[in-house]
This record gives structure tokens, sequence and C-alpha cells, in this order.
């Protein structure tokens, strides 16, 4: 497996910079597939004063390869060093005498080194694109030079057509996830098979199970979970809050976030405290910061609802956890959820940037106690028939197969 950017541990801290949903879904199909009998290498990027190996497990391990220096650099800046991750990779592998049957890369960036590792070994190259460049350009809108110099899509794009013309099959989380291939890049293929992600059902349940002593919570809360960045629409979450709170005294609680917050971070948070000042909801609104992955499902079972209110969202696996934990769910519409979960039966599903629909959504699970309980049954019942880790592994050592002999040429 390759999955470069961001901060991965093989317990990761959710909500540092670049640190979210994929990382877990690596983690977790990692450690399903080992389960089934695989063993798995994830390999990842070497920085700041980390491990260079780190076990996960007795058959899976992370494998820190260092480019670019010693420093964390955000995913829009690897690309100039991805080539040196691809030698440093190279030379690991063949130093070690390490021999593997797939390469499977995990975001664009991963996607790079991945088609130029998988040529050098003649391995199978499979890629999971987790989010689409173009995609999230539509979707995000603003100033076009302004999310050019954020985001550089440019350079994204272009490589991302690479990635897929070199790959010898790819997966897409939802069965909508195609169409972006085909209207936006003019790229179709029969080797793209949808696998979606996973939820470990086994510890997100429902129930009134024991809490770590540590975790405190308040008696009536949205709960909302992310890292603090300005695609999780936390502002927008904060304007429908202000609404709600007008008829309502459930207060909102918002986690995620870095142990150690980086600049961007710091400054988000700091517009994020600004707006709820200015809205006058001191004592509504609580940062939880973040939030270690042993408490989460406390948090997410304590709550009224969960609220992700993404502008961009590919899947949202915080939205599956919490269906698993019986908790009732308002999420976006914008991205993968909006063709995975059905509006009114499993969830609410509404424009975030609507302060009046979301908090009109939100107000509507609060005061009606027969929809929520529909909605979490639905819900529950979904997550348990068709997300559960192990059905996953399943799935994607069937795929795997089907393209385990499969060599690419040299080019």
């Amino acid at each position: 497996m390759l999955s470069i950017h961001g901060f991965f541990d093989p317990v990761p801290v959710l909500g540092a910079t670049d640190t979210g949903g994929q990382v877990m879904y690596v983690l977790e199909l990692s450690k399903a597939l080992a389960q089934l009998g695989a063993t798995v290498d994830i390999y990842t990027r070497l920085f700041e004063e980390r491990d260079e190996t780190e076990p996960v497990n007795a058959r899976v391990r992370l494998i820190r390869i260092p480019c670019g220096g010693r420093e964390f650099i955000r995913k829009e800046d690897l690309l100039p060093h991805l080539d040196e991750y691809a030698d440093n990779m190279t030379r690991y592998i063949s130093s070690r005498d390490l021999r593997y049957d797939i390469v499977h890369s995990h975001y664009w960036d991963a996607g790079y080194v991945g088609m130029k590792i998988a040529e050098r070994l003649r391995l199978p190259f499979i890629y999971t694109a987790h989010s689409l460049g173009a995609w999230k350009k539509e979707q995000m809108g603003g100033d076009p030079e302004a999310m050019e110099r954020l985001f550089k899509f440019e350079q994204r794009i272009r490589w991302e057509r690479e990635v897929f013309r070199r790959a010898t099959a790819q997966t897409v989380t939802t069965a909508d996830g195609k169409e972006p291939y085909r209207r936006l890049y003019g790229f179709e293929s029969e080797d793209i098979v949808v696998i979606p992600p996973g939820v470990d059902v086994r510890r997100f349940r429902p129930g009134a199970l024991p809490a770590a002593a540590s975790v405190t919570t308040p008696e009536n809360y949205i709960f909302a979970l992310g890292r603090l960045d300005a695609t999780k629409g936390l502002d927008d979450l904060i304007r429908a809050f202000e609404i709600v709170s007008r008829s309502n005294s459930v207060q909102l609680v918002i986690g995620g976030g870095s142990i150690s917050p980086r600049p961007n971070e710091t400054e988000m948070r700091k517009n994020l405290l600004r707006l709820v000042d200015s809205l006058r909801l001191g004592g509504r609104v609580t940062f939880a910061g973040y939030i270690p992955d042993s408490h989460l499902d406390t948090y997410y079972r304590n709550a009224r609802l969960f609220v992700l209110p993404s502008r961009y969202e590919p899947f949202g696996m915080t939205v599956l956890e919490a269906m698993a934990c019986g908790t009732p769910v308002v999420a976006t519409r914008h991205g993968g959820l909006g063709h995975e979960l059905t509006d009114r039966v499993d969830s609410l599903l509404v424009d975030p940037s609507d302060p009046a629909a979301l908090s009109a959504a939100i107000l509507e699970i609060l005061n009606d106690d027969a929809l929520a309980r529909r909605l979490r049954a639905a819900a529950l019942k979904l997550v348990q028939e068709r997300y559960s880790w192990k059905d996953i592994a399943r799935q994607t050592l069937s795929f795997y197969g089907k393209y385990a002999s499969v060599r690419p040429e040299r080019l």
C-alpha cells in the first residue's frame, strides 16, 4: 500500500493536517486483509523524528520513506519531491530483497509514485483516487486564481490523467464514482470496480457501553468531526447552528484537530472562534480538539445526531461510524454520500452551504423522535449489511486476484 501524505501512524492522530478518512481507510483495509492471511506493507513519508518502520500488527507494518527533507510538507506541495520518494523506495525494496504481488496506491501523489514503482518491479498497479482534482475544483468554486494557488489543481489533474492511463485497475467507493472520470477526464475503463469503504462494526456499535473514565460529553449535543480545513464546512455548520439555537437548547461539539496544530490549522480555529463570538454562541459551541480514537465511539453514541457539513466529501467514513453507533445523521449531498445514502430513509442529505436547509434538517431530527428512530434503524441495517471491513477485505482480495498476473510493460 502507498499512502504518502499526512501523519500516518498505527493509531493515527485524526484531524491533523492531511490526516483523515483516507488514512483510516488504508489502515483498516490493511488490517482486515491481514485477518484473511495477507501480509501488508504500508509505505508513507518519513519526516520529523518519526521511525523508519513501525508495526501495526503481526502482518501489517508501516515503512516511512524520506523525501524533501525532514519537515512536514502538505500534500499540495509534494510533487517536486515524488521522484526522490520513488527512487528511495526502490532502493529500500531492493536492498532488503522484498517481494510483493500488488502495488496499491491511494490518492494521486501515491499514484504518481505507484505507477513508477509498479513499472520498475513489474507488478500490477492498483489505484484508488479517494478524491479527484477536477471534481474537487468544480465543487469548491471560489476565486479560480486563489483556489489554484492553494490547491494546485492544474498539476494534479495532469498527473491524475497519467495515473488513470497507467493503472492496471482502479477502485471507486461509490456506484456513481465512475461518472466524474467520464465527464471531467474523458476516461472510461472496464477495470474500474466499486468497492466501498468499511467500518469496524465490532467497536462502533449502539448501546450503553462503558465509556473511558476520561470521556466527558454534554448531556444534549450535536457532534461534528473533521479536520480544521476550509473544505469541511464547519463555518457553515456554525451559522446553521445559530438558527438551531434560537429554538433549541442543544449544544454543538466539534471534534478534530492536531495535538500540535500547524499555522494553517491554528488560523482556521481562530476564524471559527471569531465566528462563534460574532454570532453570540459562546458557551453553546465546544471545540473538543483532537479526540483519541479510543474515545470516538463514546462521542458518537452520546450525541443526539451527527452532522457532516463538508462542501466536498468523496465518501465520509465518519458518517458510517456514527451510523454504526446508532446515531442519526445529517450529511452533505455533495460527493459520494449523495449516491450511497438515501435521503429521509437512512439519513437527511442537504446542501450544507444553505444555513436554512442545514438548520431545518438538524431541527427536524431533534424535534421528531419517530423520524430519529426510523433513520437510526435503517442506517444501522445498512452499515451492518454492506460496510463491515471483513466483507470489504474479501471483495478487495477477489479484486486483486483478478489482476494478480497482469504485468505492466516497461515504458
